[in-house]
């Protein structure tokens, strides 16, 4: 294995030039804006921060793009990058001010260094290959901090992802500035700094200039000889990932499958496009896990790399077939018309592997029996817990077994005692519940519409001020300081309304603003969200009350509306 050194700068230009490529076993890009904030940060105080890992192959090998836009001219010849994906995608989108590419979506990462800095060391999260960024919520701070701790943070931090508020401010810059320009004068002038005298020149200058020599950070890389096969190429990659825990077994699963199946991943991801066209965004693991269940009757991607590419092609056509009918029985049987009202898309794979050992042949009785299995199992969160992998070869046992949908019913009731749910076990759960999502899906099924625009509530609303958004009955501001954030957040204070009448009502009072919806519209439409129409619980001191009326109001709904699944239809 040969050695060499290249800068970050240098390794930027082979990215953009196309002498360095990625094999089609890589994973798509993933970080979130928060970790190549973190990496800067690494680099800017020239902590080690890994080696790369690059084979220099010979002959056609199956390649995938990079996130970020590369030179048009072909390149023949080059190194194709094993290991540092997610550093080198981020540094190349930061240091030349070009987009990533992230789920079909453009985006910058805007990051901003701060000239005021401590130089003591903060806390950055840990900076690994793996981090997903399947969530939009991004709390760096904590759920608790006070304003006055965040500015106090923020004042000590080197690099913070963007906000208009502190790029506003004269003594934070942006980091792709900096690395474009060679001048820092502009920086300075606009920090305040008038001349050579001023006691922050210093300071600021070597601080940019500081910043800027991360263009030359080195870079140790392992290059692969030339001799080595993909399948061997492959098979290191799943070694070094998996020593390191860098990447998911889903990556390193897709990574054996195509080593024995080139071109699988354009295959599989044309595949998960289209789900994603029909509102189920899944990840492409989702959609290998569901192949291998198809492949192999359980979901463990240990088994990848002993099956045989014969065996691997012939289930993809039914497991494809599977989620199809999967998605369409969600959407249309069960209402739930999209990936973010499921729990887990595990059951995705339940349902598609019940559909094809049914043969797509079910019974009114198994329709409705099946609906209620789903729609519970949603509720309980029966594929969040831990061991969840586990626990789906557990219901794909029970579907080979030939048990049917009662025979997941069962199961499901064995393991969490009861299907029903009390009052108490809403208590303390927050927007992330799986509980939260069943509220949505009955609410809608009941009638529920926005308080101002009888528009009914929907996750398929277009327009800014259209989107659905969870809103705080007893808004925050009014709440903070009086109650703890757990009992703030409790989902028995969420409602479900649309942007423009969140933001009319912003924080005022539930006293203010639910009385007045009383007198205009009448009870109906709380009602129709399990609000309680008692006006003497609107009042601040009793929101603990409040709370624990509409507990016993939601969980009656919600067992009316799980109940009402198993009617025929």
């Amino acid at each position: 294995m040969g050695k060499a050194e290249r800068t970050v700068e240098e390794l930027v230009s082979m990215i953009e030039s196309k002498e360095l490529r990625l094999p089609e076993m890589q994973r798509r890009y993933v970080w979130k804006a928060t970790r190549v904030r973190d990496l800067l940060d690494s680099l800017y105080r020239g902590y080690p921060s890994g080696a790369i890992l690059v084979w220099e192959a010979e002959g056609q090998v199956p390649e995938r793009s990079f996130a970020v836009e590369q030179s048009k001219n072909t390149v023949q010849s080059g190194l194709l990058l094993l290991d540092g994906q997610q550093r080198l995608t981020s540094l190349s989108a930061v240091v030349r001010g070009v987009p990533v590419t992230v789920r079909g979506r453009s985006r910058p990462i805007d990051i901003l260094f701060n000239l005021d800095h401590s130089d003591k060391l903060t806390y950055v999260t840990e900076v690994h290959e793996e981090d997903d960024d399947e969530s939009e919520v991004d709390d760096e701070f904590g759920a608790d901090a006070t304003e006055d701790d965040l500015q106090k943070r923020l004042s000590e931090m080197a690099f913070v992802v963007e906000t208009r508020q502190l790029a506003a401010r004269p003594n934070w810059v942006s980091v792709t500035d900096v690395f474009k320009t060679a001048d820092n004068a502009s920086f300075l002038k606009r920090a305040g700094v008038k001349d050579f005298d001023d006691p922050r020149f210093t300071l600021y200058n070597d601080r940019l200039n500081k910043l800027r020599a991360i263009r030359k950070y080195m870079y140790r890389i392992d290059i692969l000889e030339r001799s080595m096969s993909y399948e061997e190429v492959t098979e290191i990659f799943v070694r070094v990932n998996s020593l390191g825990a860098k990447l998911r077994s889903s990556d390193l699963a897709m990574a054996q499958i195509t080593a024995k199946w080139p071109q699988s991943l354009k295959v599989l991801e044309e595949f998960q496009e289209s789900c994603a066209k029909a509102g189920f965004e899944l990840e492409l693991g989702i959609v290998l896990k569901n192949l291998v269940a198809f492949a192999t009757g359980q979901s463990r991607f240990k088994v990848v790399g002993n099956l045989s590419i014969d065996r691997i092609k012939s289930a993809w056509k039914p497991s494809t077939q599977g989620m199809e009918y999967a998605i369409n029985f969600s959407r249309s049987n069960a209402g739930i018309s999209g990936h973010a009202l499921l729990s887990s898309p595990y059951l995705l794979i339940a349902l598609a592997v019940f559909a094809e050992k049914s043969k797509y042949q079910l019974s009114q009785a198994d329709e409705a029996s099946l609906r209620y299995w789903l729609l519970a199992a949603n509720a309980k969160g029966r594929y969040s817990r831990g061991s969840s992998e586990t626990i789906l070869d557990q219901d794909l046992a029970t579907i080979a077994s030939g048990r049917g949908p009662l025979g997941l019913i069962e199961r499901a009731e064995s393991a969490f005692g009861r299907l029903s749910v009390l009052p108490t076990d809403l208590a303390g759960r927050n927007q992330r519940s799986a509980l939260f999502k069943t509220m949505f899906l009955a609410f809608h099924a009941a009638g529920a519409m926005d308080w101002e625009q009888a528009v009914r509530i929907s996750l398929a609303h277009r327009g800014k001020m259209q989107w659905l958004q969870f809103h705080h009955i007893f808004p925050r501001a009014v709440l903070k300081g009086v109650y703890k954030p757990v009992e703030i957040n409790d989902i028995c204070n969420l409602a479900f309304i649309g942007g423009r009448t969140n933001r009319r009502i912003s924080s005022k009072e539930p006293a203010v603003y639910l009385a007045a919806l009383l007198d205009k519209h009448g009870p109906k439409q709380l009602e129709a969200q399990c609000i309680p129409t008692d006006r003497a619980l609107y009042a601040i001191d009793r929101f603990p009350e409040f709370l624990e009326a509409r507990r016993q109001l939601v969980a009656a709904r919600l067992n009316d509306f799980l109940e009402s699944a198993r009617t025929l239809r």
